[in-house]
């Protein structure tokens, strides 16, 4: 069973350690990401933290969903799969060109 959680709603104030600290509360970490965009390498304002078992995972969605971190409501749920978008971005074949004659 799947124990990432999904962590959103985050201050761009708020580090991965702040994120570890807290959901440590609810059990043994595996492992925290916070998102950062790749262009200005500052924080998307969501992140990932894994829980070890699926029960602190639960147990954690608990404790910290609605929870108030740094003047904002945390969202925390179960992460979903990340989906297969279907090909790649950008590059050759986008639109802009069509009805060019």
């Amino acid at each position: 069973m799947e124990s990432k959680l999904y962590v959103g709603n985050l201050s761009y104030n708020v580090t991965e350690e702040q994120l570890r600290e807290l959901f440590s509360q609810a059990g043994a970490i595996t492992e925290v990401a916070m998102i950062m965009d790749r262009d200005t390498r500052r924080p998307k304002g969501f992140g990932f933290v894994e829980m070890a078992t699926q029960v602190e995972a639960q147990k954690a969605i608990e404790m910290y969903n609605e929870h108030e971190l740094d003047g904002r409501r945390l969202t925390v749920n179960f992460a979903r799969p990340k989906e297969d978008r279907g090909g790649s971005r950008g590059g050759y074949g986008g639109g802009g060109n069509r009805n060019r004659y």
